[in-house]
């Protein structure tokens, strides 16, 4: 029975490959989103988060900086 299930009456080969490849390419796409959602946080740390406090000020009530706060808190990958 299991093996009727696997082999698919000679279509499983083709049904597996297809479903292993989706998955390898979901699985590389979640890891490079991640590094670069990394690389981008590290940038934004190390240009606001190090800075005066009048600087720190004036960053503060710039409206991107807004916008990218409001986006860091939600995103949780």
């Amino acid at each position: 029975m299991i093996y009727e299930f696997i082999n698919m009456n000679g279509y499983g080969l083709y049904v597996w490959s297809s479903f292993i490849f989706t998955l390898v390419c979901f699985i590389s796409l979640y890891t490079v989103i991640k590094l670069q959602l990394v690389k981008e946080q590290k940038k934004f740390k190390t240009k606001y988060f190090d800075l005066t406090k009048d600087v720190s000020e004036t960053v503060r009530k710039q409206e991107t900086y807004k916008e990218i706060l409001a986006f860091t808190n939600i995103s949780k990958i």
